[in-house]
């Protein structure tokens, strides 16, 4: 279910995954109403490498076109936000084998907390966190698909002009909970991405703290539309709504293994 915000927001947070996906990118591919955004440093990463279909395109093409853009990759994976879109390529994209799952894009909508406490931090000190996080989520895949995982964020540096890892520590200095936070101020629009938080300090409110000091951060730097995703199944959507988000727009996601 979404809450009815204007198109423009909404447009604006597409334009935003879309410029952000170009930018991180090693290298893009263009077809007639997407790209596909590739990157061999981090070929593991769906994340890294995949198809965004962000315009009208030929639904019964489209499957061809992505087994040709990603023939180097044994996997496939296509994002389509536009709902619409998603429904007239469902069908084709069904046949050729790919699961479809919907990721939430969820508006901030409640006051700027008053307090924050987490900190900026690099990639190195997130890096130990990233790998134990990793390994608890994908217990079954190999170190070479950790360590995609784990690096990729180096290249999240390129996807907006102000890129920010934030992290709380507990009283002995170690990384609790982290996030990232990407900021474009020239259009007033922030993301917050992959909150998560370490086994060991789960339910001590450092999730909370990472959170809150991102809202500020965006607010600081002027954005008055800051978002997020979440998994239309998964617990998360809840905690978010419960701290001022709302769901606003789909982004269909097809996967085939």
């Amino acid at each position: 279910m979404t809450t009815a915000t204007s198109d423009s927001e909404l447009r604006r947070i597409i334009g935003f995954l879309s410029a952000f996906t170009r930018r991180q990118a090693e290298r893009t591919v263009d077809f007639p109403g997407g790209f596909a955004a590739l990157d061999d440093t981090y070929a593991l990463s769906h994340g890294n490498n995949h198809v965004l279909v962000d315009g009208r395109t030929d639904p019964e093409a489209l499957p061809g076109r992505v087994d040709e853009l990603m023939a180097h990759l044994s996997h496939r994976t296509v994002y389509i936000p536009d709902t619409a879109v998603a429904e007239a390529c469902a069908g084709p994209l069904a046949r050729a084998g790919y699961e479809c799952s919907e990721v939430l894009l969820m508006v901030h909508t409640g006051p700027v907390p008053e307090l924050g406490g987490a900190r900026e931090v690099d990639l190195p000190a997130l890096r130990g966190p990233l790998t134990e996080s990793q390994r608890r989520f994908l217990p079954d895949v190999g170190d070479d698909v950790i360590s995609d995982l784990v690096e990729r964020r180096a290249a999240r540096r390129r996807g907006a002009d102000d890129v920010r890892f934030l992290a709380s520590h507990d009283e002995f200095g170690e990384v609790a909970s982290w996030a990232d936070l990407y900021i474009d101020a020239a259009s007033g629009t922030a993301q917050i991405e992959d909150l998560v938080t370490a086994e060991t300090h789960l339910r001590q409110g450092h999730a909370g703290v990472v959170l809150d000091t991102a809202l500020r951060m965006a607010d600081a730097a002027g954005c008055t539309t800051v978002f997020l995703t979440a998994l239309a199944t998964d617990w998360p959507r809840h905690w978010y709504a419960r701290r001022g988000f709302v769901p606003t727009g789909t982004v269909h996601c097809f996967e085939r293994a």
